[in-house]
């Protein structure tokens, strides 16, 4: 796999190689990217006909990077009388300056060459490797190259401009240069991104948040937003660092949403690179306590989509929150139910859950008044449109077989859900968490309800509910004999057997009664599941087991993340603390960016963690994991207008310090230090 190189800019981005080179591929997403479109599928420089090699990249910032290049095949003797450097940035639109340097005495004359194509490739048919069904226009004007797609009313334009003359034909520019002795040539070149609405207008012009802003906007506001967040003081290096990275990445990740004028945290670089309703969500709590000003566009926005109508393509039902939004040319033209697809069984328990917690931490109780309706429609799809059989339990089977989601739980390929034996059950399926979530949900519910929305009838209502189902969800899903909960139940409401991370976010929910929590937390933290790296999403020695499977074996960061939570909550400190210790402990292995997903190999047999080869970087809920593991060291939790603070720092980090977290509280400060062998005490 060759090396990629991304910088982003929210919804617009460019993933090329080490050499700063586009060249077309179905593979792998390279390109210049805005709103689920390629804008650029081949950006190629030759000098003399010659393509270049990198001496070194320096990709530092999430939104410009510099390639330094020299001509010939790299050998150990490397006597180059000419280099190229080209800075690119991003900023809703390309910016790139190309300058050839002449390191000889005398004067030299070059050719150089910009190849460059746009197949205008929807994300989806990238992923899918389909073809185009539109036409693409070459316009060749003074230093300009205009590149046309249209299909139907679907309107999208790249145009290419270079400030230096240029010779331009249909396929790209050419230079002619004359470099004198020591001396520089350069050009500066720029890729609009445009994007016409049905009536033909540029939709950019009338969005009031700035398109096209330069890279000095763009540090000023993703450096703004880190400022506000909490300042971290520690002795663990791999803490500070994975901190710094989690809050940068954060900020390069929010992007503008086309039609609410709002900035919005996407879910991952390079698929996913839009809203989703589950991600969103997940990483809204992981944040909450230290940015809770991203949380508040996700929550607004998923309320003002929520399903409010049957519609069997989209997977939409009246009170469900979404799944995924896009805004390509397949979603557009219906090919894909993207616009937005409900087909997620979790986001909407999830989302209450996540109301809830914004306003304990926050105290906004206009915004749980202002969404009570919202609330309400969601907790009553838990009960009607959730529970498929009427059996007390929400089940998923996507309405639409032919694009719809067969999983909709948060493992969502399609092998991820699997008897101990590896035979895949039938639909529809009820995952264990997704009750979780639902219990939780229906307890929240209740708060908000008794508090807020002055209903303590509704409240009780949902309390009984909520009791009824931990009590039947211990009964019918434990595995007495194996001594854990099934990872779900199949249509006939016998146990899917698999051992699973799923059973970590059960201990989250709260719904495990009190006298199962150990044998769960040994489960979780045995060979089986625990690599030493993390908690696997499928143990070891089970059918699909498979360390390099995307939900069979892998582990993921923010799945750990909230395993670690619930073993806190459960009263497991130290069981957590090794999940934190594990966790950070790898992601010195990856810079302090944490992946979307590595391998679940044996700790002892590799001295580092492996990389799983399509995983998403940056990806928003491992971007969160650090945050939340935070939290659940420093034992943080909103009790009415105060923070109470519990620490509970693992062996060996020394001193955590977390200055001005934000909250109802005003700004509080939270000290722990771990236990050092000889000393007795917790914390001060």
């Amino acid at each position: 796999m060759k090396q990629l190189v991304s910088i982003l800019d929210g919804n617009t981005f460019v993933v090329s190689d080490r050499r700063g080179d586009i060249e077309p591929s179905y593979d792998f997403p390279t390109g210049l990217f805005s709103f689920d479109t390629r804008f650029l599928s081949t950006w190629l420089l030759t000098l003399d006909g010659d393509r270049l090699h990198a001496l070194s990249v320096d990709d530092a910032r999430s939104y410009r990077t510099r390639y330094f290049l020299a001509p010939g095949e790299p050998t150990h003797y490397l006597d180059a009388k000419v280099s190229v450097i080209r800075r690119r940035s991003i900023g809703g639109s390309l910016g790139e300056d190309l300058t050839v340097l002449n390191h000889s005495g005398r004067e030299m004359r070059f050719d150089v060459r910009l190849e460059i194509g746009a197949d205008f490739a929807d994300l989806f048919e990238i992923r899918h490797k389909r073809r185009k069904k539109g036409a693409v226009t070459a316009t060749v004007g003074e230093n300009e190259l205009r590149l046309t797609y249209r299909r139907e009313a679907f309107h999208r334009e790249a145009v290419v401009t270079s400030t230096a003359p240029a010779h331009v034909d249909q396929g790209g520019m050419t230079w002619s240069i004359t470099v004198a002795p020591h001396a520089e040539w350069s050009t500066r070149l720029h890729v609009a991104t445009n994007i016409y609405g049905a009536r033909g207008e540029d939709f950019r012009a009338t969005t009031p948040l700035g398109w096209g802003r330069g890279p000095d906007a763009i540090r000023t506001e993703q450096q703004e937003l880190i400022d506000r967040a909490p300042k971290l003081g520690c002795d663990h290096q791999p803490l500070a660092g994975a901190y710094r990275q989690s809050l940068n990445d954060l900020a390069a990740l929010r992007y503008e949403s086309i039609t609410l004028g709002v900035r919005l945290v996407a879910a991952g670089l390079p698929w996913f690179m839009t809203l989703f309703g589950r991600d969103s969500i997940l990483t809204s709590l992981q944040v909450l306590p230290f940015l809770p000003e991203l949380v508040l566009p996700t929550i607004q926005m998923l309320a003002g989509l929520q399903g409010h109508r049957l519609d069997d393509f989209r997977d939409e039902e009246p009170g469900k929150i979404l799944h995924e939004l896009r805004y390509g040319e397949t979603a557009g033209f219906e090919e894909q139910p993207h616009s937005p697809y409900y087909g997620s069984a979790d986001a909407t328990p999830l989302f209450v859950i996540l109301l809830d917690e914004y306003e304990r931490w926050t105290g906004d109780a206009a915004l749980i008044r202002q969404l009570e309706f919202t609330a309400r429609a969601a907790l009553s799809w838990i009960d009607t449109y959730g529970d498929l059989l009427g059996t007390g339990y929400v089940w998923y089977r996507t309405r639409n077989p032919e694009t719809g989601l067969e999983n909709q739980c948060w493992k969502d390929s399609w092998d991820s859900i699997s008897y101990a034996d590896g035979r895949l059950p039938g639909f529809p399926r009820a995952t264990c968490e997704i009750q979780g979530y639902a219990y939780d949900a229906k307890l929240r519910g209740a708060r908000m309800a008794r508090l807020f929305w002055n209903d303590p009838a509704y409240a009780d209502r949902l309390e009984r509910e909520a009791a009824a189902l931990k009590e039947r969800f211990n009964r019918d899903f434990w595995i007495a004999d194996k001594g854990y909960f099934a990872t779900a139940l199949d249509p006939q409401g016998r146990h899917v057997d698999a051992l699973t991370s799923n059973i970590g976010h059960l201990l989250w929910s709260g719904i495990v009664e009190e006298s199962r929590a150990a044998l769960i937390a040994e489960h979780l933290l045995s060979p089986r599941l625990f690599s030493g790296w993390g908690v696997r999403t499928l143990a070891t020695g089970q059918g699909r087991y498979n360390p390099i499977g995307y939900h069979v074996g892998t582990v993921w960061p923010f799945d750990n993340a909230f395993i670690a939570w619930g073993l806190s909550r459960y009263g497991f400190r130290e069981e957590a603390g090794r999940i934190c210790q594990a966790m950070l402990e790898a992601s010195r292995y990856f810079n302090g960016r944490l992946p979307e997903a590595f391998a679940g190999y044996e700790r002892h047999l590799t001295d580092y963690p492996v990389h799983y080869p399509t995983a998403c970087s940056p990806q928003a809920w491992s971007s969160g994991t650090p945050l939340l593991l935070l939290r659940v060291m420093l034992g943080l939790e909103p009790q009415g207008d105060h923070l109470i603070i519990d620490p509970a720092v693992p062996e060996g980090m020394g001193r955590v310090e977390l200055l001005d977290i934000p909250g109802r509280w005003g700004q509080v400060d939270a000290l722990g230090r771990s236990r050092t062998p000889h000393d007795g005490s917790h914390h001060h």
